[in-house]
């Protein structure tokens, strides 16, 4: 069983001084949505997603940790499987909270079993396989622990794929979850990037504007899909997910352009600066 999707509790960054305001804020929103809701339940992953955009996840988890500590709203800790927890939240009036959260883990069960979760993993590479030589990068490796000479010795992590356009090679990690990437593995990649001499690109569903700014301050570029990809043939079990729980899930055969377009046109800029650079 693969749990690291949803996991939150355990979300190595830990909200900081300046976070404050933001848990105040987000709390509001939260009772607002437990009073317009009051019959909904909710698992604490579907609410972090729910209000990402605006706020990091860590600060909701905060932000419901201090709401139920502060019985302001109903909570209940079970178990997903053995040792592997799964929170739900509720309105204290709701009295049937129980039907509906049996629903719910039921409906984890099936999409966090890990069989499901590796093909999710194989989901996400093989589109961006097919989706950036369309804009023509190049594919140079896969698994990838040395690059030009150069052998990553600290950890067994490597690096899902290296892409090359323009005399520009990129160190591809792709993650195709619902969570960000969890803190240390990230940055690992970094670093391995950086130790090989490749431009670091992270393709993922979403990530925190810290981590954003730490890969751009090292040349890099992160393209955020905004959506988990299911494969196709669980096309019925994405509609499913994406009408019951509200998560961003979809099964498309191959990336947008537009998508494609956004890390495109940054490339184009890029190598315009570093040719530049070169002329001076």
């Amino acid at each position: 069983m693969s749990w690291d999707e949803l996991n939150i509790e355990s979300e190595e960054d830990a909200p900081r001084p300046g976070d404050d305001h933001a848990v105040r804020e987000v709390q509001l929103l939260l009772l607002d949505l437990f009073e317009r809701k009051p019959e909904a339940v909710f698992n604490e992953s579907q609410l972090t997603v729910q209000f990402e955009n605006d706020f990091f996840h860590w600060v909701t988890v905060r932000a419901l940790k201090d709401l139920r500590e502060s019985e302001m709203v109903g909570s209940d800790l079970q178990e997903l499987t053995p040792k592997v927890p799964l929170r739900f939240y509720f309105h204290k009036r709701n009295r049937y909270w129980k039907r509906r959260a049996s629903e719910i883990r039921k409906l984890i069960l099936t999409y966090s079993d890990q069989s499901f979760t590796n093909a999710l993993g194989v989901q996400g590479e093989m589109l961006i396989d097919a989706g950036l030589p369309r804009v023509g990068f190049l594919p140079m490796g896969a698994n990838v622990r040395s690059w030009n000479g150069k052998t990553w010795p600290t950890t067994k992590h490597d690096l899902d794929r290296v892409f090359t356009r323009d005399g520009l090679n990129y160190g591809c990690e792709i993650k195709n979850r619902l969570g960000y990437i969890p803190r240390d593995e990230f940055a690992v990649k970094l670093l391995m990037c950086r130790d090989m001499g490749l431009i670091p690109l992270f393709v993922a569903r979403m990530m925190p504007r810290t981590y954003i700014e730490e890969v751009r301050k090292e040349g890099g570029f992160c393209l955020l899909m905004k959506f988990q990809f299911y494969p196709v043939s669980h096309r019925a079990l994405a509609a499913l997910v994406r009408n019951e729980m509200g998560l961003p899930v979809d099964c498309p055969t191959q990336l947008a352009d537009a998508t494609l377009s956004r890390f495109l046109t940054w490339h184009k800029k890029k190598v315009e600066r570093v040719n530049v650079r070169t002329a001076l």
